[in-house]
């Protein structure tokens, strides 16, 4: 249900919203959505409490987040609106984090917290010498760290839309012979 293959735990988050530009499917559509979503991301061990105003303050994080490292990666600058929305929830406190006798890791607090978390990498990522690029599969619109060598990436992840757009092309050469 959830992928994690942008190289950034902020644009991840982003990322639960998919085809953007086209039929705009956001799988964060209900409180307990999120909740799944910060334990699939692994920021708490066990599904935060979450209502319909924790999921719209989420939505709001995640739409600034994303539209400033749109930004970056369209080498524009972002709104000080997005930045200051990003900036007020890296304010909270993260997650707390201990470690067990036995060498496994707890990760506790509540849905605040988690995104406090996104906020963090969001702003970390931003501030930072970090290539953002925007897939280049017309359908997708997901967001992600090129760290490849010569920066030379088109794909956010080869197995879904780098196989899909390079099986496009293959048909599209062989349709036209």
């Amino acid at each position: 249900m959830f992928t994690f293959v942008s190289g950034n735990l902020a644009l991840d988050f982003a990322g639960t919203v998919k085809a953007r530009s086209t039929t705009f499917d956001d799988i964060l559509t209900t409180p307990a959505a999120l909740a799944d979503w910060i334990v699939a991301a692994r920021l708490l061990d066990t599904p935060p409490p979450s209502d319909a105003e924790t999921l719209a303050r989420a939505v709001r994080l995640r739409e600034a987040a994303y539209r400033m490292a749109l930004a970056t990666a369209q080498a524009s600058a972002g709104t000080e609106t997005d930045r200051r929305t990003v900036n007020g929830f890296a304010e909270g406190a993260p997650p707390a984090v201990s470690l067990r006798a036995d060498g496994t890791i707890v990760r506790s607090g509540d849905a605040d917290a988690a995104l406090a978390a996104v906020a963090r990498s969001a702003i970390e990522l931003l501030g930072g010498p970090a290539l953002v690029k925007e897939c280049e599969r017309p359908a997708c619109t997901r967001l992600y760290v090129d760290t490849s060598r010569g920066g030379s990436r088109r794909w956010c992840d080869m197995t879904l839309c780098g196989n899909r757009a390079k099986s496009a092309a293959f048909r599209a050469r062989h349709e036209a012979r």
